[in-house]
């Protein structure tokens, strides 16, 4: 697909949602579409919750967090394929909700989110395909595409669900069912940079959609703004 489709030169596209929406599938997709490095802002998230807890840090205490993940960005390199600390690809310690946790709570403090602004910015410059939650309203908020995804609580408990059963046999829908209300509450309830639909981004309810429908229509809105042409 990426011989078929070329980008105008750094384009930025902007897929925000919550948890189970789709956006991290999509963003996947329409990066391997357009031949773009896709970036989930939300492994940094992750990553710092993660280093924080390694290393015991109460995540209250916002002063030992950022003294914690300024140390530990020294040896922390984010590709498109995930994040590697000292050499090592840690990306798949960072996928379990128990993380996921830990990261819907350090993305609450604007200490954290103003270090790692600069992070994200930078590597975006080149032209990317970005996801997570606040990416056209605070990351790229001049990106020149901005997608919101969501789908029905039902739907992105059943998706967060089929991903997390494989790892834990005994995990309940109910529970992902719940933890996914919290975080969606903590999301859009948190002072700093919540979880909100960006001005001019167009939305798209996945819950009764494949994966390359979601896809095909983010193309089509690209080729009609002639950000993506055929190649020739």
């Amino acid at each position: 697909m990426s011989q078929y489709w070329k980008p105008i030169d750094g384009l930025q596209i902007a897929i925000d949602g919550p948890s189970g929406s789709g956006k991290g599938t999509v963003a996947l997709s329409v990066g391997e579409a357009l031949g773009l490095p896709v970036l989930d802002t939300g492994l940094l998230y992750r990553f710092t919750g993660w280093i924080a807890d390694q290393h015991g840090v109460e995540l209250s205490d916002v002063p030992a967090v950022l003294h914690v993940l300024q140390a530990a960005l020294k040896d922390m390199d984010w590709q498109a394929a995930g994040i590697f600390f000292e050499g090592k690809d840690c990306t798949s310690l960072l996928r379990g909700e128990d993380v996921g946790s830990l990261a819907s709570q350090v993305a609450k403090l604007p200490e954290i989110r103003d270090n790692l602004l600069g992070v994200q910015r930078e590597i975006a410059k080149m032209g990317c395909v970005m996801d997570g939650r606040d990416i056209g309203t605070v990351i790229l908020p001049d990106a020149q595409a901005k997608f919101f995804l969501t789908a029905s609580q039902r739907e992105r408990a059943r998706r967060r669900w089929a991903q997390l059963h494989m790892k834990d046999a005994d995990l309940s829908i109910e529970q992902v069912a719940d933890e996914l209300r919290e975080r969606d509450a903590r999301d859009m309830a948190r002072d700093c940079a919540p979880l909100e639909c960006a001005n001019g981004a167009i939305q798209i309810d996945s819950t009764t959609m494949r994966v390359d429908e979601v896809v095909d229509r983010i193309l089509a809105v690209l080729e009609r703004r002639a950000l993506i042409v055929p190649r020739k």
